[in-house]
């Protein structure tokens, strides 16, 4: 069972969602920090408060630092994991670089609207790679993150990163 490479999926997160150590309104007008942190609906966990020392006020008022930035990340990139093996325990078959297309995909869309990929997420199960690619190119999701979903479906298609 290959093992997705952590390191490269952390890069690519940073760069499709950008990282902001001060609270911001991402495009759906949710408080968000870090990399991609809903604060919102995610917030900061009592486990992060004793971890990080930071609460969601504290985030609010002044911030965080690069290096709780990352360890959020981290975070929330185990939680998509953890969805992921909930809910498509098939996923852990796929090769490392499918695995990082479906967390990606889990961490921008949360694991919900992911799960509204269903033709899309039958062919990657069945290995039809390329039907896949070209499903992701046709939702509305590629419209919204455009090069993010060029991307992801050339990775989809071709299995190299």
């Amino acid at each position: 069972m290959p093992l997705f490479d952590r390191a490269a999926l952390a890069a690519e997160l940073v760069r499709d969602e950008g990282e902001r150590l001060k609270v911001y309104r991402c495009t759906a007008g949710k408080r968000t920090i870090g990399v991609g942190r809903n604060l919102d609906d995610v917030g900061i966990s009592a486990q992060e408060t004793r971890d990080l020392g930071i609460t969601l006020a504290s985030c609010i008022a002044t911030g965080i630092t690069r290096s709780q930035s990352r360890a959020l990340l981290d975070n929330d990139i185990a939680r998509c994991e953890a969805d992921l093996d909930r809910r498509l325990r098939w996923w852990r078959t796929l090769d490392a670089v499918r695995q990082r297309i479906l967390l990606n995909m889990c961490f921008n869309l949360g694991i919900g609207s992911l799960l509204g990929f269903v033709n899309t997420l039958a062919m990657v199960k069945a290995g039809r790679y390329a039907d896949a690619a070209v499903n992701m190119l046709k939702s509305r999701w590629a419209g919204q993150v455009g090069k993010r979903a060029d991307r992801l479906s050339t990775m989809m298609r071709t299995g190299a990163a």
